[in-house]
């Protein structure tokens, strides 16, 4: 079985929507960067589980171990991605398309 909720859009001015699209694009810039962290400490834990680096900052707790930190890493950039695609598909909802004429842009 299926269920599928459907919302209805927001009666919001293009002013708002693009204001939300530029909010979107700038969590999703700030996301990234810190997923690479987040993928820097698991590799961090791994490399001092297997001795190959100096002693892990956290020694215990949930975030002591690699596969914490590659679960938050990739929860942050796909945060990110998602975020990222709901900005260009709200900004091309925003603005108008061009009508087709039947010839190619590149020919005059």
């Amino acid at each position: 079985m299926v269920l599928r909720i459907r919302f209805r859009p927001s009666a919001g001015s293009p002013l708002e929507a693009s204001r939300r699209r530029q909010i979107a694009l700038a969590i999703s810039a700030l996301l990234s960067p810190a997923a690479v962290v987040a993928l820097a400490l698991a590799f961090w834990r791994l490399g001092a589980d297997l001795n190959l680096t100096g002693r892990f900052v956290i020694s215990d707790g949930l975030f002591s171990h690699w596969q914490a930190w590659l679960a938050l890493a990739a929860g942050l950039e796909a945060g990110a991605s998602l975020l990222s695609r709901y900005a260009r598909a709200s900004g091309s909802a925003t603005q108008p398309q061009k009508a087709y004429n039947g010839r190619d842009q590149a020919t005059p």
